[in-house]
């Protein structure tokens, strides 16, 4: 499935449109403004809440929980930042971790489970700032994975937020 991510450029907070391959909205990120640490709600069309997305403020690194009623379904964190590298872990609960590995200040990276590719996030094709296309394979949790997505593009791109 393919997904046009849109960061809002006049809205209060960090908040994100999800257009589906057929440009229809999918999802909406309402980006709380005005709260101590990053809090976002990953809504669906109608504006039902999918997953409610929180900054760990105490944590060694940027760190993000999101929660499905009460519980944590996942915890994205960055692993290492280099120069010409970085890395993301999505932890979830059980043996299906994911990593996002990739150019994450062009946004063109990946998401891999084990050895296997399951999603690709690319700015190649759109000149508006802040949009980019997201493919994710058959089966896999494409909520996680826009999730994570806006998750990164928020600590990735955190200088134009101050």
């Amino acid at each position: 499935m393919r997904y046009l991510l849109k960061q809002r450029l006049i809205s209060m907070g960090d908040d994100f449109d999800i257009l589906d391959e057929n440009d229809q909205k999918a999802f909406h990120v309402d980006g709380r403004a005005f709260s101590i640490g990053d809090k976002l709600s990953f809504q669906d069309a109608s504006g039902n809440e999918l997953l409610y997305i929180k900054q760990r403020l105490l944590a060694w690194g940027p760190t993000y929980e999101f929660h499905r009623g009460n519980q944590v379904v996942a915890v994205v964190k960055k692993k290492h930042f280099t120069l010409f590298s970085a890395k993301f872990s999505i932890d979830v609960p059980g043996p299906d971790d994911l990593e996002a590995k990739g150019n994450f200040l062009d946004l063109e990276y990946t998401f891999v489970r084990g050895n296997r590719e399951v999603a690709q996030v690319s700015k190649r094709w759109f000149s508006f700032r802040d949009t980019y296309g997201v493919e994710i394979a058959t089966a896999e949790d494409d909520i996680l994975i826009l999730a994570s997505a806006v998750v990164i593009d928020m600590i990735s791109h955190d200088d134009k937020r101050d």
